[in-house]
């Protein structure tokens, strides 16, 4: 009997955003294992808050909205969820912080939600599944027929650098400067069935690979598959989860804008019966490395003929490009935001340059990001 891997019914084009943010100490800045603490505040009655989730860690939590039809009701889904969490942690003196890695906190030191799923991962993957002291955020887009699912994952992939370089927050690891803007995109990719996604041309391909990875005890179900962009079926979406975590709402909004548009942008080429554009896999993984060694310097491959040119240049282009698509949405100020990021430099050169100020102190950087995460902007 043949697999079979069903695509939930979704309306075009919407959207969920899920942000993972980590619990800091008020005084040290090093992180707090308390979100258990904040969650049995969230929902005395043990069930599960609709917008406020366990992760992973201790130390994390995760805040996402309900399905939306514009990144504005997005935004203020995340807001309410914000200022919840902030009342119930101010009394603990506890901060909110959101980057993709924790400047100098000791992965070492953290501790595990007790969940079986949790429990299961550490168990197999070990020493690299303890390191994952990573945030990211997620954004889902809702496609209205499953024939395009595959077909747009792969368009996306050729803008895949853009979005990890605009994002990049993790230069930072265990209290050293990496060298990269994005620690956190290499490092996810050691877990088994995370990192790029295989390019599947049909469904059914899809299919057969889901049976095989179930077969021989890889996963046990589908949401196990933790591909950067990757079809979530469950919920009828593309859900796009290159981005490093970000320590402020404008930015939140500005890179789910932009995955929002791109995503109906590539679907209304294809109502025009126009071909999305492709890369090959090596092109995209060399992409995905640039992108995260040099973000915002990154000089990027833009096409399956090899043409190259500087993350930002290419970013004016697109933008340009996407104007139209984000009128129609609704999402203009979000996706002009991206201009911001480009103007005020991504999250890894602010805290490079904070760093720089105060001497090399990265409790001076935790202190930063968790302005800019009350701020809602970056600063």
């Amino acid at each position: 009997m043949s697999f079979s891997l069903p695509f939930a019914h979704s309306e075009r084009s919407t959207l969920g955003i899920e942000w993972e943010l980590a619990l800091v100490d008020k005084d040290s800045g090093d992180l707090r294992q308390v979100a258990q603490t904040l969650l049995d505040e969230v929902s005395p009655d043990g069930t599960q808050h609709p917008h406020i989730r366990q992760e992973l860690l201790l130390n994390t939590v995760e805040i996402v909205t309900n399905v939306c039809t514009t990144v504005e009701e997005a935004g203020q889904d995340l807001s309410r969820s914000i200022e919840l969490l902030q009342t119930l942690a101010d009394p603990l003196r506890v901060e909110l912080m959101c980057a993709g890695t924790h400047p100098f906190a000791r992965w070492s030191h953290q501790k595990v939600t007790d969940k079986e799923r949790y429990a299961t991962l550490i168990d197999r993957t070990q020493w690299w599944g303890r390191q994952m002291l990573i945030y990211g955020i997620h954004v889902h887009v809702g496609i209205e027929d499953r024939n395009k699912v595959l077909p747009i994952t792969s368009a996306l992939l050729t803008y895949l650098g853009h979005v990890q370089s605009l994002s990049a927050s993790s230069p930072f690891w265990g209290g050293n400067d990496t060298a990269y803007a994005s620690n956190r995109a290499l490092m996810f990719q050691q877990l088994p069935t995370a990192g790029l996604p295989f390019q599947f041309a049909q469904w059914e391909d899809l299919e057969r690979y889901v049976s095989d990875m179930l077969k021989v005890g890889v996963i046990d179900e589908f949401n196990e598959v933790r591909w950067d962009v990757r079809p979530a079926p469950h919920f009828g979406t593309i859900e796009a989860r290159i981005a490093d975590g970000a320590s402020n709402l404008t930015e939140v909004l500005a890179l789910a804008a932009l995955t929002q548009c791109l995503v109906e942008y590539f679907s209304t080429l294809l109502d025009q019966g126009k071909p999305l554009p492709v890369m090959q896999p090596w092109f995209v993984q060399e992409n995905k490395w640039r992108s995260a060694r040099y973000g915002m310097d990154a000089i990027l491959i833009l096409d399956e003929h090899g043409n190259e040119d500087l993350v930002t240049e290419d970013l004016n282009r697109l933008l340009t490009l996407l104007e139209p698509t984000a009128a129609r949405l609704g999402c203009e100020k979000e996706l002009n935001d991206i201009r911001t990021i480009m103007r005020k430099g991504a999250s890894y050169q602010r805290q490079r340059a904070v760093a720089r100020r105060n001497g090399g102190d990265l409790g001076a950087v935790v202190a930063h990001l968790v302005k800019e995460l009350r701020a809602g902007k970056p600063l």
